[in-house]
């Protein structure tokens, strides 16, 4: 007989102390607690939790060992009317498990009502689904982390790679084949290399928390590659482990050990704006029979039904306390157990809604920057969700940084030749201080991206003008339809070879437009090797050759790939491109130069009627090298070099006269995204081609030498 003592209410979930292991669940509704242990599929023995304290249920196995399966059984109301859908005949992962026993793939068995059933959600299913259900299995979260420390890179200075743990390390010829699209090959030496290479500081990855197979995608022979259908806060995605269940948790801790080694911090994708339940109509996995009306916003009036404000069917009821906990708790375990470095809020508006909307007062984002550990991590939100009002980029509070839906838009417009985009092209390029300098921050809060994982990747923006998610199965329904993309002439591949070539000079533009701005950029995995889903702009569902990175690199990539590092190299080695505090405009010197000033082809500073010129294209950013101001360790400022940066992105070719206070020296070709050259400029002005972008460095001259 298995022996229980009382145990205690906190820590919630199951906590070995090296003697035996502490259970406990809260739940608000929850009429009594059942544990079920199990080995592999069997249970082999079920207690129920003796003590209640303040809505935790807990209790103590002093007989019970780490690895073990477990799950729980809640006994209360099936009143889908009242909000209430316990059902002790499915069996619960625990919200706090901290590794799964496999992967979530859903059957009949898994829904707390009979599916097909006349009355639906309303007549409840009382077959056990213990022998298909995953486990949670308790966890000694002992590691030797050695001398790890956390690279701890400043947001301004950073380069943020955006990858999937499958994707990006699934082809590799140079990792292990037993490794691949795994945790442990994703810190290997092939995949490190290619990111220190790149100069790389913080891989985001896309969502590693355990998460649900949906069901109408595995009966079309599909998956959820992407992720963004969690089911547990805690558990790493056993998917991604190479060894017996539960090792994925020490093999998570390694890639981020060897991450650290290299430099490189670890941020997640972390998705707590809705879990993998569903609507009403989903399954009974965890939260769901645990304590519906406390996990989840309900309609008003209909607690039968969900708020969505996510699109997925339910939005977590952030404005519960134990749920603003359980996020709390989940964001300090990542970091104080697992060591990782920082988190993106997907569709993190959510997470700000009470019952009047939108509000970021005394919310969870003043929490989690007040909490003394989470203070030094990075947070970003992707400002936005599905509700009303619910896009709300630049409104985020000081100490987070935003995804710049709007960098994207209009950079996307610019090159692709739209009229008009030049004084929010300005705008963006320099930060968007229009955007985040009301209070108080700087151009780190904007996180700059023109491709992510949901939408096109670069290759694909220049090849394509409309989506092509055939492979979906959804009729091609699914995905957006405004791109803002360009084929150049035909749609898709192409041997037209004035055609390839254009399509890899745009980019080329694109590229270093995104890693000149100010503000930190993010790549998408793959894009600095031209990486293809063949038009599919919704690949969230394609666990294949559509979204997994090809490392067998042709001549066009290997250039592509060498462009990159070299627009890198320019950037790393000028401080001016990493500023800390928005350009003012101002004089920085006693000759009256400004710090930034926008220059027309004409040589001459941008004026009113310029800026409103429908038809203007080309637009010069001089960015004075005293500009700097970003400082060293011990508050030393680093030195930066005058830069012009000029943008065509119109249809013909244009001469650009050099900037007149900047005659008295030699100006410097350090990059064309037309032509790999780099050469002196010793004429007033320049010819800059269609579709392309110049960075020239300027040097006043000191002695009798050419100028």
């Amino acid at each position: 007989m298995t022996r229980v003592w009382p145990g205690a209410p906190t820590p919630l979930g199951a906590t070995w102390d090296g003697e035996g292991v502490n259970f406990a669940l809260f739940s608000e509704v929850a009429t009594a607690v059942d544990l079920c242990l199990f080995e592999g599929a069997v249970e082999t023995g079920r207690v129920r939790l003796p003590e209640r304290t303040e809505h935790v249920w807990h209790g103590y196995l002093p007989d019970v060992r780490p690895w073990q399966r477990y799950g729980f059984r809640v006994h209360g109301p099936y009143a889908p009317h009242e909000g209430h859908r316990c059902n002790p005949a499915k069996l619960l992962l625990d919200p706090y498990a901290k590794a799964l026993s496999g992967p979530v793939t859903l059957g009949d068995e898994h829904f707390g009502y009979t599916v097909g059933h006349a009355d639906g959600d309303l007549s409840r299913d009382d077959r056990d689904n213990a022998a298909t259900m995953p486990k949670s299995i308790v966890v000694d979260t002992a590691f030797t982390w050695g001398e790890d420390r956390r690279p701890d890179h400043l947001l301004h200075r950073s380069l943020i790679y955006e990858c999937h743990v499958r994707g990006l390390t699934r082809l590799h010829p140079d990792v292990e084949p037993s490794e691949r699209g795994t945790y442990l090959a994703m810190g290997s030496d092939p995949v490190v290399d290619h990111l220190t290479s790149l100069g790389v500081t913080a891989v985001e990855l896309l969502p590693v928390h355990a998460f649900v197979r949906d069901r109408h995608l595995v009966d079309r022979g599909l998956t959820n590659f992407w992720g963004y259908s969690s089911i547990g806060f805690f558990a790493p995605e056993p998917g991604y482990g190479s060894g017996p269940p539960g090792s994925e948790v020490a093999e998570f801790k390694t890639m981020v050990k060897r991450l650290h080694r290299a430099g490189i911090e670890v941020i997640l994708d972390v998705v707590y704006n809705h879990t993998g339940e569903g609507s009403h109509l989903g399954p009974t996995l965890s939260f769901r029979g645990v304590d519906n009306a406390a996990y989840y916003r309900r309609l008003p009036g209909q607690p039968r039904y969900y708020q969505d404000f996510t699109g997925t069917g339910n939005s977590v009821a952030v404005t519960h306390p134990r749920v603003v906990q359980l996020i709390l708790d989940s964001l300090r375990y990542w970091v104080t157990e697992m060591h990782v470095d920082g988190f993106r809020f997907d569709l993190a508006s959510t997470l700000a809604r009470d019952e009047h909307g939108v509000r970021f007062a005394n919310s969870l984002f003043d929490y989690a920057r007040q909490d003394p550990v989470l203070e030094r991590t990075k947070l970003i939100a992707e400002p936005w969700d599905v509700g009303i009002n619910g896009y709300q980029v630049g409104a985020f509070p000081r100490g987070w940084s935003e995804w710049n839906g709007r960098y994207r838009d209009c950079v996307r417009r610019f090159w692709r030749g739209d009229q008009g985009q030049l004084p929010e092209l300005a705008a963006r390029l320099s930060g968007s201080s229009d955007v985040f300098g009301h209070n108080g921050r700087g151009p780190a809060a904007s996180v700059n991206f023109v491709t992510c994982h949901d939408g096109f990747t670069l290759a694909d923006l220049t090849s394509y003008e409309r989506k092509h998610n055939e492979a979906n199965g959804e009729d091609n329904r699914d995905g957006t339809d405004d791109n803002m993309g360009l084929n150049w002439g035909v749609e898709g591949p192409t041997d037209a070879h004035g055609i390839r070539a254009l399509r890899t000079q745009m980019r080329r533009n694109y590229l270093a437009t995104l890693l000149l701005s100010q503000g930190p950029p993010m790549l998408l995995a793959g894009d600095e090797i031209g990486r293809t889903q063949r038009g599919n702009n919704n690949a969230y569902c394609q666990d294949n050759e559509i979204s997994w990175v090809d490392w067998n690199l042709d001549a066009e990539a290997r250039d592509l790939l060498a462009f990159t590092r070299r627009t890198l190299q320019v950037v790393r080695s000028n401080a001016v491109f990493a500023r800390r505090h928005f350009f003012t405009g101002e004089a920085i010197g006693d000759d009256g130069a400004r710090d930034l000033l926008w220059i027309r082809p004409d040589g001459a500073v941008m004026q009113g009627a310029d800026w409103s010129d429908p038809n203007g294209h080309v637009i010069g950013m001089l960015i004075d090298g005293r500009a700097a101001d970003d400082v060293d360790e011990r508050g030393t400022r680093r030195v930066g070099e005058t830069v012009l940066v000029i943008l065509n992105g119109g249809r013909r070719t244009r001469l650009f006269t050099l900037p007149e206070e900047r005659q008295a020296g030699t100006w410097e070709l350090i990059l064309d995204t037309a032509r790999p050259v780099t050469r002196m400029v010793r004429t007033p002005a320049v010819s800059i081609v269609s579709h392309s972008l110049l960075v020239l460095r300027f040097a006043a001259v000191r002695t009798f030498g050419d100028a």
